[in-house]
């Protein structure tokens, strides 16, 4: 038998290699076999996708020489071997084995850069190969078809989409054929295994209602639990409030199925991924907290930070974590929705969540563009199979409305679970917020600020640090290199405490909306928007019956960070104004409910920037071709990259030998933990620089290989207060 490489490092054969995708379909057939795919043409995708590696050129590269630019990208080669008669004797058409000849073409992204008749040679000179391969796996699907149209491995923009002859049904055959193969072929290679089963979450949910009924006897889980648990089989959208065990409730539903949950925040995901996995306290036992992953952009140091927890190997996990391997994986939006844009490679994504469950959390807090694309997510998830609920505390009437107008089906429950008590009271204050209002009420009180933009975060907190002791006065904004961010963020949990009695004042932004666990003693806060006030309201008096005349003081006149310069929209900022004219006194979370339906209904909204931006994206996204768009591009997209990840100078300077010595680490480590620890490291010393402040300000760059490089960007820093442009004129107005 001809040795013929797959790859060099480790050294695997094809047969090796086949052997391993062969033991990880048969994982994934067992652990879901409800997949809706033709698991016969995935079985011989799996035995075929490598067999053009057996050409000259491409084992000459993997015993160690150079690459040859004749070369022929295997996955075009491939189709060869595709057992085209035996299927049509099967009773297969000629559309039918179409689309597994593409799902293997197609199954790395490479460029045609060949002509069909340079095709057509190498074709004949592998068939000279082919005659000494053996692999007994084949069996009756031995085959070799040396020429055949291009059409059979070419796909372009206008293939699928019943743009063709090809209908919409068809595609959705080659994304789940090829996601599939996609999947299968990355967990062989990674040496892991394709899926780990969810076989334990109804069975730790059933102890931790057991470990209840240990102190209460009675206990049993409340309603939206029920209810969730009762339509598991159902998409959902539900509406409760903060104390209703929302998380426990989506983990009802999930039940024993794979699983996304996603939160808008990375703080917020790091907090639901530390309460499952929680030693002492955690709802995933010890045992199983193999089973939960997290991720997002800085995934890799969450995980060195719970690695004596975990006790696992912390690059296997990652590998299992980026794979979506994982029975359970709490992620951002852009993480998973970026399938919208059918880029080249989006197949095992979209494949993935055909057997998959999302739970979607704090759905209020999307902006236009991330909300367009959830919708238009969910409506491909519906037709892949799969199923979501969308549980927040608050929902615009807009969202339900969109769905339905998209074909997206779901249940919503007859009756909202928000009940009528009361943790907050209102004054609405007619100026705009001001160090003089607040400083009245500062009397063994802890005291949270919130402003709409970083600009009167700090010249608030520089009016008031100038009257009170250093750490009386605290700021909290994103303008913060992480080290001292994270370092604000752990002391605002401590004077968040509501055991606390640490008198302060804490001056922040939207950060701690959503993402920190606080319950503060008073709040005073500009108007943003009606979505936005409740979120912070959130952060006050948190699980506290209202025992105090006012808690929420809202400055409503000259509020910062509203269109036409800033990013509030100034239709839905007008309206909250309005609703909240009649809102002095105290507000049941019922009364908030109603409020939001009349500022955020579709009618309400019609006629807004927000509405207009909101269905403008839906049809932008629709509006693409499959395999239009790059994948790089579609990220930047996504993720509405607009600031730039840079080192203060200052900071540069103050580290300078630290820093370097982690860029050495990362250009000579031997092992990937090593060079990701000096990644997360360096990633201390750095922040997010708007991209209008970044470029008009100067900076320069340091060489860390050929694909990575470190900013250093001159600007004024300080701990306490942040980043400051060096023209003041620049300073960011928005978060």
């Amino acid at each position: 038998m001809n040795q013929y490489l797959a790859k060099s490092r480790p050294v695997e054969t094809i047969q090796e290699h086949t052997n391993n995708l062969l033991r990880n379909y048969d994982l994934l057939k067992k652990y879901y076999p409800e997949i809706e795919v033709n698991w016969h043409f995935l079985k011989l995708a799996c035995m075929i996708h490598d067999l053009g590696k057996m050409n000259v050129l491409f084992q000459e590269k993997v015993s160690g020489g150079k690459r040859d630019k004749r070369e022929i990208p295997h996955n075009y080669l491939s189709v060869a071997f595709v057992p085209y008669k035996k299927l049509k004797e099967e009773g297969y058409t000629k559309e039918e084995i179409q689309v597994l000849f593409q799902a293997i073409a197609r199954h790395h992204e490479r460029d045609i850069h060949f002509t069909e008749d340079e095709w057509a040679v190498e074709m004949k000179k592998l068939e000279q190969e082919w005659q000494g391969f053996t692999y007994d796996k084949l069996g009756e699907y031995r085959a070799y078809r040396s020429h055949f149209p291009a059409k059979y491995y070419q796909v372009t923009a206008h293939i699928f989409e019943g743009k063709t002859k090809q209908s919409f049904g068809q595609f959705l055959e080659y994304v789940m054929l090829k996601g599939l193969l996609n999947r299968i072929d990355f967990a062989a290679s990674g040496s892991i295994d394709v899926e780990k089963p969810n076989d334990f979450l109804e069975g730790a949910m059933t102890e931790q209602l057991a470990g209840f009924r240990v102190a209460n006897p009675n206990a049993d889980w409340k309603p939206l639990q029920k209810y969730m648990k009762a339509h598991q089989d159902e998409n959902v959208i539900v509406v409760a409030e903060t104390g209703m065990g929302k998380t426990e409730a989506g983990l009802l539903w999930l039940g024993n199925h794979k699983g996304f949950f996603t939160l808008p925040l990375r703080t917020a995901i790091n907090a639901i991924y530390s309460r499952l996995i929680d030693r002492e306290t955690g709802i995933i036992k010890e045992s199983q907290t193999d089973r939960v992953g997290l991720l997002h952009s800085e995934t890799y140091g969450q995980y060195l930070t719970h690695e004596s927890h975990l006790e696992m190997d912390i690059d296997e996990y990652y590998t299992k974590t980026r794979q979506m391997s994982l029975p359970i994986t709490v992620c951002t939006l852009d993480q998973l929705f970026d399938f919208v844009f059918r880029y080249a490679g989006f197949e095992p994504k979209l494949a993935t969540l055909s057997y998959s469950k999302v739970i979607i959390d704090e759905v209020q807090m999307y902006s236009p563009d991330l909300l367009a694309y959830l919708i238009v997510g969910l409506s491909y998830i519906q037709k892949v199979g799969g199923k979501f609920t969308i549980l927040t505390a608050t929902l615009p009437g807009i969202i339900p409305d969109l769905l339905s107008e998209n074909g997206v089906h779901f249940t919503r429950a007859e009756e909202d679970f928000i009940s009528d008590r009361v943790r907050h009271s209102v004054e609405v204050i007619h100026e705009s917020i001001n160090g003089d209002f607040i400083q009245e009420f500062y009397d063994n009180n802890r005291i949270l600020v919130i402003c709409n933009t970083v600009r009167v975060a700090k010249a608030l907190y520089e009016e008031l640090a100038g009257i009170y002791d250093d750490d009386e006065v605290r700021l909290l904004h994103s303008q913060f290199i992480k080290r001292d961010r994270s370092a604000k963020e752990d002391a605002i949990l401590l004077d968040g405490n509501k055991e606390s009695d640490r008198p302060c004042i804490w001056i922040a932004t939207q950060v701690v909306e959503a993402s920190l666990d606080i319950d503060f003693d008073l709040l005073f806060t500009e108007l943003s928007d009606l979505n936005g006030l409740f979120q912070r309201m959130g952060r006050c008096y948190r699980n506290r019956a209202l025992d105090v005349t006012t808690n929420v003081y809202v400055f409503d006149e000259e509020c910062s960070g509203v269109a036409p310069r800033g990013f509030i929209d100034a239709q839905i900022h007008e309206h909250s104004q309005a609703v909240l004219q009649h809102c002095n006194g105290s507000i049941s979370e019922r009364e908030k409910l109603l409020m939001i339906d009349q500022v955020y209904s579709t009618e309400a909204l019609k006629g807004s920037k927000y509405y207009a931006d909101v269905v403008e994206m839906i049809d932008y996204v629709k509006s693409f071709d499959t395999y239009e768009l790059p994948k790089k591009e579609v990220q930047q997209r996504f993720r509405n990259i607009n600031s730039v990840a840079a080192i203060p100078e200052s900071i540069y300077m103050e580290n300078e030998s630290e820093i370097t010595y982690y860029i050495e680490t990362i250009q000579t480590a031997p092992r990937r933990k090593e060079k990701m620890i000096a990644r997360t490291k360096l990633s201390a010393f750095m922040l997010d620089v708007p991209g209008y402040i970044f470029e008009k300000g100067s900076h320069r760059k340091m060489a860390v290989n050929k694909y990575e490089q470190v900013i250093i960007f001159d600007c004024y820093y300080d701990a306490g207060l942040g980043l400051t442009p060096k023209d003041k004129e620049e300073e960011n107005l928005f978060f």
